[in-house]
């Protein structure tokens, strides 16, 4: 089996200055890169501000990484294809969506060990907690439908059909769900306490919409889409506002309330930066990362990004003199509408022979194959 070295990406956003003028002021910058290592593909990531940690789903388990080291903690496994994560408010206690095993795994974040599974629908995926009414929603992909959990009771208490197939939800905590579907390019509203869907809006100028995030103060949805387009999209009429230009294959979109951006990580290795604040909502920034860095996931508290990628090792030595390895592009080995297990190329990555760049204009630091992942090592870039 082929090795993965995954290269987990920080961002750092900085210290807003006002609304829309941060960015002016200072661009977004890769600050660290942590070689997590393993085996398999990788998914969803979570940020639990408070305890400076790091969830990250892949495949058979999900890491659990010290934000302010870089350093891993632990791992919460025995799972079979593992997608979401989601922390209670209390910090105590996670929800895993177990996509392989078709349930919920509930685990206690400070012993890490699995408390119980919970049946949901076929291939659970994206989740939220919806807080006013104590339930959690883990959307099935295969059922088209959703399964509602009680957190407290620790069981299914509902399920709720869907007209296509869920991806990324997100929710008001005031009774409201939203989720996108992805095979009908459209946006459906659900009421939680009633347990039913009460709209669902076309998604203009969108194709196969995946990652999903919510201005609440202004009503707005921002959904990524095929075609190197974000959707965004009035809670209030249902209406098109808006179709912005991103980078390629994206797969995740997160909110920032207090610069008013939104960011989209798209696997063509570029995080999108739009503006929100301003008409039209124009592209402020397309940040290089890393190709196949598609997820990730947004720290309110300290503005940092995280993103996540993989890389495979080489193949086992060639019997013929002078054969190569050959690439091989991870679309062609996962099913449609999942995320790739990663791009099957040799390397290592370093940066350019300056770790130190310039304060008032950021450049992507070189990426040049050296070597075998294993020698791949950590460098930093301060910010000016």
């Amino acid at each position: 089996m082929s090795k993965v070295r995954s290269l987990l990406i920080a961002l750092c956003i900085g210290a807003p200055l006002a609304a829309s003028s941060a960015l002016a002021q200072k661009p977004f910058q890769v600050e660290q890169r942590w070689v997590i290592g393993g085996d398999g593909g990788w998914d969803y990531l979570t940020v639990d501000s408070s305890a400076h940690r790091l969830y990250i789903a892949h495949q058979t388990k999900v890491d659990v990484v010290d934000t302010t080291t870089g350093k891993a903690i632990g791992s919460i496994d025995g799972l079979t294809r593992c997608h979401g994560i989601v922390i209670l408010p209390d910090g105590k206690t996670g929800f895993i969506s177990d996509g392989g095993a078709n349930n919920v795994v509930v685990f206690d974040t400070t012993s890490l060990a699995t408390l119980a599974k919970i049946p949901a629908g076929t291939n659970p995926d994206g989740m939220v907690l919806e807080r006013s009414t104590g339930t959690l929603w883990a959307f099935n992909g295969t059922s088209h439908n959703a399964t509602v959990i009680d957190v407290n009771q620790r069981k299914a208490i509902g399920l709720v059909a869907l007209p296509g197939k869920p991806e990324f939800p997100v929710t008001d905590d005031k009774g409201t769900v939203f989720v996108n579907i992805e095979d009908k390019n459209s946006v459906v509203r659900l009421d939680a306490k009633a347990q039913k869907v009460t709209a669902t809006w076309p998604l203009a100028g969108c194709e196969s919409p995946s990652g999903q995030s919510f201005d609440r103060a202004a009503g707005r949805l921002f959904a990524v889409c095929d075609g190197n387009k974000m959707a965004v999209t009035d809670i209030h009429t249902g209406k098109s506002l808006a179709t912005p230009t991103i980078g390629a294959d994206p797969d995740a979109t997160s909110f920032d309330p207090k610069s008013k951006l939104v960011f989209s990580s798209n696997g063509d290795g570029t995080m999108t930066v739009i503006d929100t604040a301003k008409p039209g909502f124009p592209v402020v920034q397309n940040l290089t990362t890393m190709k196949g860095a598609r997820t990730m996931t947004f720290d309110a508290a300290t503005g940092k990004l995280y993103t996540v990628t993989a890389k495979f090792s080489p193949n086992p030595a060639p019997a013929t003199p002078g054969h190569k390895s050959r690439p091989i592009p991870s679309r062609h080995l996962h099913r449609p509408g999942r995320r790739p297990l990663g791009y099957f190329i040799p390397f290592s990555l370093r940066y350019g022979q300056d770790d130190l760049l310039s304060a008032s204009r950021w450049s992507a630091a070189s990426i040049f194959e050296t070597g075998y992942p294993a020698h791949a090592q950590l460098y930093r870039t301060w910010a000016g």
